[in-house]
Protein backbone atom coordinates (compact mmCIF):
# COMPACT_ATOMS: atom_id res chain seq x y z
CA UNK A 1 0.00 0.00 0.00
CA UNK A 2 3.02 2.23 0.46
CA UNK A 3 3.32 2.73 -3.31
CA UNK A 4 -0.39 3.46 -3.77
CA UNK A 5 -1.11 7.08 -4.66
CA UNK A 6 -4.06 9.23 -5.65
CA UNK A 7 -3.88 10.20 -9.35
CA UNK A 8 -4.50 13.91 -8.75
CA UNK A 9 -4.04 16.03 -5.65
CA UNK A 10 -7.18 17.77 -4.29
CA UNK A 11 -5.07 20.57 -2.80
CA UNK A 12 -4.50 21.99 -6.26
CA UNK A 13 -7.44 22.67 -8.57
CA UNK A 14 -10.36 21.36 -6.53
CA UNK A 15 -12.89 21.66 -9.37
CA UNK A 16 -10.66 19.67 -11.68
CA UNK A 17 -10.10 17.07 -8.97
CA UNK A 18 -13.84 16.59 -8.45
CA UNK A 19 -14.31 16.20 -12.19
CA UNK A 20 -11.47 13.70 -12.50
CA UNK A 21 -12.63 11.40 -9.71
CA UNK A 22 -16.02 11.04 -11.41
CA UNK A 23 -14.22 9.19 -14.21
CA UNK A 24 -13.43 6.24 -11.97
CA UNK A 25 -16.19 3.61 -12.34
CA UNK A 26 -18.29 2.43 -9.43
CA UNK A 27 -17.79 -1.24 -8.60
CA UNK A 28 -20.46 -3.90 -8.48
CA UNK A 29 -20.53 -6.07 -5.34
CA UNK A 30 -18.97 -8.91 -7.31
CA UNK A 31 -16.14 -6.73 -8.68
CA UNK A 32 -15.45 -5.29 -5.24
CA UNK A 33 -15.30 -8.73 -3.66
CA UNK A 34 -12.93 -10.02 -6.31
CA UNK A 35 -10.59 -7.02 -6.03
CA UNK A 36 -10.60 -7.14 -2.24
CA UNK A 37 -9.63 -10.81 -2.24
CA UNK A 38 -6.87 -10.19 -4.79
CA UNK A 39 -5.44 -7.47 -2.57
CA UNK A 40 -5.76 -9.49 0.65
CA UNK A 41 -4.55 -12.83 -0.69
CA UNK A 42 -2.07 -11.79 -3.37
CA UNK A 43 -1.03 -8.27 -2.38
CA UNK A 44 -2.20 -7.04 -5.79
CA UNK A 45 -1.65 -3.27 -5.57
CA UNK A 46 -3.52 -2.69 -8.82
CA UNK A 47 -6.60 -4.20 -7.19
CA UNK A 48 -6.10 -2.02 -4.10
CA UNK A 49 -5.73 1.04 -6.34
CA UNK A 50 -9.07 0.29 -8.03
CA UNK A 51 -10.74 -0.13 -4.65
CA UNK A 52 -9.47 3.24 -3.47
CA UNK A 53 -10.16 5.23 -6.64
CA UNK A 54 -13.71 3.86 -6.95
CA UNK A 55 -14.44 5.38 -3.52
CA UNK A 56 -12.86 8.82 -3.97
CA UNK A 57 -16.30 10.33 -4.53
CA UNK A 58 -17.37 8.97 -1.14
CA UNK A 59 -14.36 10.62 0.49
CA UNK A 60 -15.13 13.96 -1.17
CA UNK A 61 -18.79 13.78 -0.10
CA UNK A 62 -17.86 13.13 3.54
CA UNK A 63 -15.17 15.83 3.51
CA UNK A 64 -17.66 18.39 2.20
CA UNK A 65 -19.65 17.87 5.38
CA UNK A 66 -16.78 19.37 7.37
CA UNK A 67 -16.44 22.59 5.34
CA UNK A 68 -17.82 24.67 8.18
CA UNK A 69 -14.66 24.31 10.24
CA UNK A 70 -12.81 26.83 8.11
CA UNK A 71 -10.12 24.47 6.79
CA UNK A 72 -9.31 24.06 3.08
CA UNK A 73 -11.60 21.47 1.51
CA UNK A 74 -8.70 20.06 -0.46
CA UNK A 75 -6.82 19.29 2.73
CA UNK A 76 -9.89 17.67 4.28
CA UNK A 77 -10.23 15.46 1.20
CA UNK A 78 -6.54 14.54 1.34
CA UNK A 79 -6.87 13.44 4.95
CA UNK A 80 -10.01 11.50 4.07
CA UNK A 81 -8.11 9.78 1.25
CA UNK A 82 -5.51 8.62 3.77
CA UNK A 83 -8.32 7.15 5.84
CA UNK A 84 -9.70 5.47 2.73
CA UNK A 85 -6.35 3.82 2.00
CA UNK A 86 -6.15 2.61 5.59
CA UNK A 87 -9.63 1.14 5.24
CA UNK A 88 -8.68 -0.78 2.09
CA UNK A 89 -5.58 -2.09 3.83
CA UNK A 90 -7.65 -3.52 6.70
CA UNK A 91 -10.82 -4.52 4.85
CA UNK A 92 -11.89 -8.15 5.21
CA UNK A 93 -14.17 -9.09 2.28
CA UNK A 94 -15.33 -12.22 4.09
CA UNK A 95 -17.12 -10.21 6.79
CA UNK A 96 -20.11 -9.77 4.47
CA UNK A 97 -20.47 -5.98 4.22
CA UNK A 98 -19.50 -3.49 1.54
CA UNK A 99 -16.23 -1.60 1.61
CA UNK A 100 -18.04 1.77 1.71
CA UNK A 101 -19.76 0.84 4.98
CA UNK A 102 -16.43 -0.03 6.60
CA UNK A 103 -14.46 2.83 5.02
CA UNK A 104 -16.76 5.60 6.27
CA UNK A 105 -15.45 5.13 9.81
CA UNK A 106 -11.81 5.44 8.72
CA UNK A 107 -12.48 8.44 6.48
CA UNK A 108 -14.30 10.36 9.22
CA UNK A 109 -11.69 9.44 11.82
CA UNK A 110 -8.85 10.75 9.63
CA UNK A 111 -10.67 14.01 8.89
CA UNK A 112 -11.70 14.60 12.50
CA UNK A 113 -8.19 13.95 13.78
CA UNK A 114 -6.86 16.46 11.25
CA UNK A 115 -9.40 19.05 12.39
CA UNK A 116 -8.44 18.57 16.02
CA UNK A 117 -4.76 19.01 15.18
CA UNK A 118 -5.40 22.06 13.03
CA UNK A 119 -7.86 24.12 15.06
CA UNK A 120 -6.20 26.30 17.67
CA UNK A 121 -9.75 26.94 18.87
CA UNK A 122 -9.86 23.53 20.53
CA UNK A 123 -7.83 23.67 23.74
CA UNK A 124 -5.88 20.45 23.71
CA UNK A 125 -6.15 18.49 26.92
CA UNK A 126 -9.67 19.70 27.77
CA UNK A 127 -12.54 17.36 28.52
CA UNK A 128 -14.19 15.04 26.05
CA UNK A 129 -17.41 17.02 26.58
CA UNK A 130 -15.79 20.18 25.20
CA UNK A 131 -14.51 18.33 22.13
CA UNK A 132 -17.98 16.87 21.72
CA UNK A 133 -19.36 20.42 21.78
CA UNK A 134 -16.93 21.38 19.01
CA UNK A 135 -18.22 18.66 16.69
CA UNK A 136 -21.92 18.76 17.63
CA UNK A 137 -22.83 22.44 17.94
CA UNK A 138 -23.86 22.93 14.30
CA UNK A 139 -26.02 19.82 14.26
CA UNK A 140 -27.89 20.84 17.40
CA UNK A 141 -28.37 24.39 16.12
CA UNK A 142 -29.87 22.97 12.96
CA UNK A 143 -32.29 20.80 14.91
CA UNK A 144 -33.40 23.86 16.87
CA UNK A 145 -33.65 26.08 13.77
CA UNK A 146 -31.03 28.39 15.27
CA UNK A 147 -28.60 28.64 12.37
CA UNK A 148 -28.97 32.39 11.87
CA UNK A 149 -25.92 34.57 12.49
CA UNK A 150 -25.33 36.14 15.87
CA UNK A 151 -25.54 35.01 19.46
CA UNK A 152 -27.87 32.18 20.39
CA UNK A 153 -31.02 32.80 22.36
CA UNK A 154 -30.63 32.00 26.09
CA UNK A 155 -33.10 29.11 25.91
CA UNK A 156 -31.14 27.57 23.00
CA UNK A 157 -27.87 27.97 24.88
CA UNK A 158 -29.38 26.30 27.94
CA UNK A 159 -30.76 23.39 25.92
CA UNK A 160 -27.48 22.73 24.08
CA UNK A 161 -25.48 22.99 27.32
CA UNK A 162 -27.81 20.49 29.00
CA UNK A 163 -27.74 18.10 26.04
CA UNK A 164 -23.94 18.05 25.81
CA UNK A 165 -23.33 18.51 29.56
CA UNK A 166 -21.08 21.54 29.22
CA UNK A 167 -21.24 25.02 30.82
CA UNK A 168 -23.49 27.52 29.03
CA UNK A 169 -20.55 29.92 28.66
CA UNK A 170 -18.68 27.26 26.67
CA UNK A 171 -21.62 27.07 24.25
CA UNK A 172 -21.70 30.85 23.82
CA UNK A 173 -17.92 31.08 23.33
CA UNK A 174 -17.73 28.18 20.87
CA UNK A 175 -20.66 29.51 18.85
CA UNK A 176 -19.04 32.95 18.53
CA UNK A 177 -15.74 31.48 17.42
CA UNK A 178 -17.30 29.12 14.88
CA UNK A 179 -19.56 31.85 13.50
CA UNK A 180 -16.85 34.46 13.14
CA UNK A 181 -16.19 35.29 9.46
CA UNK A 182 -12.71 36.11 8.25
CA UNK A 183 -13.47 39.72 7.27
CA UNK A 184 -10.77 42.19 6.46
CA UNK A 185 -10.23 45.00 8.95
CA UNK A 186 -9.39 47.20 5.97
CA UNK A 187 -12.92 46.91 4.61
CA UNK A 188 -14.86 50.19 4.63
CA UNK A 189 -17.51 50.64 7.30
CA UNK A 190 -19.98 51.79 4.63
CA UNK A 191 -19.83 51.92 0.88
CA UNK A 192 -19.89 55.72 0.94
CA UNK A 193 -17.37 56.03 3.76
CA UNK A 194 -13.61 56.38 3.73
CA UNK A 195 -13.33 55.01 7.26
CA UNK A 196 -12.27 51.39 7.80
CA UNK A 197 -13.34 48.94 10.49
CA UNK A 198 -9.88 49.01 12.03
CA UNK A 199 -10.35 52.72 12.77
CA UNK A 200 -13.07 51.82 15.26
CA UNK A 201 -11.12 49.15 17.12
CA UNK A 202 -9.93 49.78 20.65
CA UNK A 203 -6.62 48.19 21.52
CA UNK A 204 -7.46 45.96 24.46
CA UNK A 205 -4.80 43.40 23.67
CA UNK A 206 -2.34 42.06 26.17
CA UNK A 207 1.30 42.99 26.12
CA UNK A 208 3.52 41.47 23.47
CA UNK A 209 5.12 39.24 26.09
CA UNK A 210 1.73 37.88 27.18
CA UNK A 211 0.66 37.27 23.60
CA UNK A 212 3.83 35.36 22.82
CA UNK A 213 3.46 33.31 26.00
CA UNK A 214 -0.14 32.39 25.12
CA UNK A 215 0.84 31.37 21.60
CA UNK A 216 3.67 29.26 22.95
CA UNK A 217 1.33 27.60 25.43
CA UNK A 218 -1.10 26.70 22.66
CA UNK A 219 1.73 25.32 20.55
CA UNK A 220 2.90 23.23 23.49
CA UNK A 221 -0.58 21.83 24.00
CA UNK A 222 -0.79 20.80 20.35
CA UNK A 223 2.61 19.11 20.54
CA UNK A 224 1.61 17.27 23.69
CA UNK A 225 -1.64 16.02 22.16
CA UNK A 226 0.21 14.78 19.08
CA UNK A 227 2.63 12.95 21.36
CA UNK A 228 -0.19 11.53 23.47
CA UNK A 229 -2.04 10.17 20.42
CA UNK A 230 1.06 8.21 19.48
CA UNK A 231 0.77 6.23 22.72
CA UNK A 232 -2.46 4.67 21.42
CA UNK A 233 -2.51 1.78 19.01
CA UNK A 234 -4.67 2.02 15.90
CA UNK A 235 -7.65 0.22 17.41
CA UNK A 236 -7.62 2.35 20.55
CA UNK A 237 -7.41 5.58 18.59
CA UNK A 238 -10.15 4.53 16.19
CA UNK A 239 -12.53 3.50 18.99
CA UNK A 240 -11.82 6.68 20.93
CA UNK A 241 -12.67 8.83 17.92
CA UNK A 242 -15.77 6.80 17.06
CA UNK A 243 -17.12 6.96 20.60
CA UNK A 244 -16.18 10.53 21.58
CA UNK A 245 -15.68 12.72 18.52
CA UNK A 246 -18.39 11.80 16.04
CA UNK A 247 -21.55 13.84 15.52
CA UNK A 248 -23.46 10.71 16.46
CA UNK A 249 -21.13 8.36 18.36
CA UNK A 250 -20.92 4.83 17.07
CA UNK A 251 -22.64 2.37 19.37
CA UNK A 252 -20.78 -0.27 21.32
CA UNK A 253 -22.74 -2.88 19.38
CA UNK A 254 -21.57 -1.58 15.99
CA UNK A 255 -17.93 -1.48 17.08
CA UNK A 256 -18.16 -4.90 18.70
CA UNK A 257 -19.32 -6.33 15.37
CA UNK A 258 -16.63 -4.47 13.45
CA UNK A 259 -13.83 -5.82 15.67
CA UNK A 260 -15.52 -9.13 16.49
CA UNK A 261 -15.29 -8.52 20.22
CA UNK A 262 -17.87 -7.98 22.98
CA UNK A 263 -19.49 -4.63 23.72
CA UNK A 264 -17.94 -4.65 27.17
CA UNK A 265 -14.52 -5.16 25.60
CA UNK A 266 -15.09 -2.13 23.32
CA UNK A 267 -16.08 -0.05 26.35
CA UNK A 268 -12.95 -1.17 28.20
CA UNK A 269 -10.74 -0.21 25.24
CA UNK A 270 -12.41 3.21 25.04
CA UNK A 271 -11.84 3.89 28.75
CA UNK A 272 -8.27 2.62 28.60
CA UNK A 273 -7.48 4.74 25.55
CA UNK A 274 -8.78 7.89 27.22
CA UNK A 275 -6.86 7.12 30.41
CA UNK A 276 -3.67 6.57 28.40
CA UNK A 277 -4.21 9.88 26.64
CA UNK A 278 -4.62 11.71 29.95
CA UNK A 279 -1.62 9.95 31.50
CA UNK A 280 0.62 10.87 28.59
CA UNK A 281 -0.48 14.51 28.72
CA UNK A 282 0.23 14.69 32.46
CA UNK A 283 3.64 13.08 32.01
CA UNK A 284 4.59 15.54 29.30
CA UNK A 285 3.47 18.47 31.45
CA UNK A 286 5.55 17.17 34.37
CA UNK A 287 8.61 16.69 32.13
CA UNK A 288 8.32 20.21 30.74
CA UNK A 289 8.09 21.64 34.24
CA UNK A 290 11.23 19.76 35.24
CA UNK A 291 13.06 21.05 32.19
CA UNK A 292 12.01 24.60 32.98
CA UNK A 293 13.07 24.22 36.60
Amino acid sequence: MASLSIPIAPEGNLSRYLQEIRKFPMLSPEEELSLAKRWRDEGDENAAHKLVTSHLRLVAKIAMGYRGYGLPVGELISEGNVGMMQAVKRFDPDRGFRLATYAMWWIRAAIQEYILHSWSLVKMGTTAAQKKLFFNLRRLKGQMAALEDGDLQPEVVAKIAKTLQVPEQDVVSMNRRLASPDNSLNAPVRADSEGEWQDWLVDESETQEATIAEAQDMSNRKDMLAGALKTLNERERHILIERRLKDEPTTLEELSQQYNISRERVRQIEVRAFEKLQKSMKQQIAERRLNVG
